[in-house]
């Protein structure tokens, strides 16, 4: 009998994903964990591994296609075309006991993410029981199950699910559109599964928070020579120096001492809650549309090690090979649109972030130093944040933070 493969939840609320391409071919016969499918969602571009081995005997799916989770992908057989026994139609789990049992026959219910942790820490799913939906494993199932004197791993919070908003402004009903063809030649593009995702969580940013926008400007006239000054040195140690770099680290220092812009709002609880870890998002232009990658506690890191790393995730982005893991968990975004000039804009805030830093070009500009007219390097600065958890006075000192490092570039150095 043939064993359904089911799109598994991809965690972070996706209920969804684009099919890109198909990896195998049916009547192949191939081994657990091998690529399968690669599948993007608003999150990323990943591939999807396969749960279990055995020959492909049918695939239901093609490339262009938006399937939901819990989707049948593919059907295996034995390799051997030896009737498999049935999948059951829920993840089946056993306590733990000494000698540990294993799973009933079947796929482990668990994300492609989930699968590769398992894989570097030498954990057999089979043997983990999952608390996640629908007896899902989680990270924390794996990590909980290394050693197992430690207590069982507390149940992960099911991920909240994913809010379905229309293009259009929620609740407005917009006119029919007129008829462009009457007019002259039109040509329809459909939107890709990025496109529209990014359409629909922009919409929902927009309608659900009121933004407010603080303009400033830095002076990286120093800041700028010392980049310039080491930017070979830095090569030399496999780092490409840039002004991000320095944005990144500033911005985590300044959150640390500003935690209401390191938040996220709970208006059904009433609550604000403030992140005590800084994982700051970097929006990066790609042929498939914006894409914002997350470093991880950037406040924690010398700003050599920050540059490296941010060198090596824009570049994963770009060649559409990050993770999931690469591109959630943030905590605020930095969008810096220096490369392509402007002199400002006022960046949406990533929900449910509640605020965000956007940079446009340094110019040189004439400006007033104790009484005398000099040249400096000025970079124009929009901090846009959530009117609900702070007011114009709280966004106005957590910019001049920021531009208070970038003036003062040793304080970032002092890691190096």
């Amino acid at each position: 009998m043939a064993r359904p493969f089911l799109l598994p939840d991809l965690g972070e609320g996706l209920t969804e994903a684009e099919i890109v391409g198909v990896l195998v071919h049916e009547g192949d016969v191939i081994q657990e964990d091998a690529p399968l499918l690669e599948v993007e969602t608003d999150k990323a571009r990943v591939e999807i591994p396969s749960p279990m081995s055995g020959r492909v005997e049918k695939i239901h799916v093609r490339p262009g296609q938006t399937v939901k989770v819990g989707a049948t992908l593919i059907s295996f057989a034995d390799a051997g075309d030896r009737a498999a026994a049935p999948a059951p139609t829920a993840p089946v789990t056993v306590a733990r006991s000494t000698p540990p049992e294993t799973r009933a026959a079947g796929p482990v219910a668990a994300t492609p993410a989930t699968r590769r942790l398992a894989r570097e820490l030498g954990v057999d799913l089979r043997l983990v029981k999952g608390t996640g939906p629908g007896g899902r494993v989680t990270d924390s199932d794996v990590k909980g199950s290394v050693d197992s004197s430690r207590a069982t791993a507390p149940a992960a919070e099911p991920a909240p699910p994913a809010v379905a908003v229309p293009l259009a402004t929620a609740g407005i009903e917009l006119p029919a559109l007129p008829r462009f063809e009457q007019w002259g030649p039109v040509e329809r593009q459909p939107l890709s599964h990025l496109r529209r995702t990014i359409a629909q969580r922009m919409t929902l940013s927009a309608s659900v928070i009121p933004h407010v926008t603080h303009f400033d400007r830095a002076d990286i006239t120093e800041l700028d020579v010392i980049i310039r000054k080491n930017l070979d040195p830095a090569r030399e140690r496999g780092v490409t120096l840039t002004l991000t770099s320095f944005l990144l680290k500033a911005a985590a220092l300044a959150l640390k001492a500003y935690p209401g812009f390191n938040a996220s709002l709970d208006p059904a609880a009433g609550e604000l809650i403030l992140k005590r870890y800084y994982h700051l998002g970097i929006a990066v232009a790609t042929e498939r549309g914006l894409i914002v990658p997350v470093m991880r506690e950037v406040d924690r890191k010398p700003l050599v090690e920050v540059a490296r790393e941010l060198g090596a995730l824009a570049q994963r982005v770009r060649d559409g090979k990050a993770s999931l893991d690469d591109l959630r968990g943030g905590t605020f975004t930095i969008t810096n649109l220096g490369a392509l000039g402007g002199t400002g804009a006022l960046p949406i805030i990533n929900y449910p972030e509640v605020a965000i830093l956007g940079v446009a070009r340094g110019r040189e500009e004439a400006v007033v130093r104790e009484g005398q007219i000099t040249a400096r390097l000025m970079l124009p600065l929009t901090l846009t944040f959530d009117h609900r958890i702070a007011d114009g006075a709280d966004g106005a000192r957590f910019a001049a933070e920021i531009v208070r490092l970038l003036e003062h570039p040793d304080q970032l150095l002092m890691e190096l």
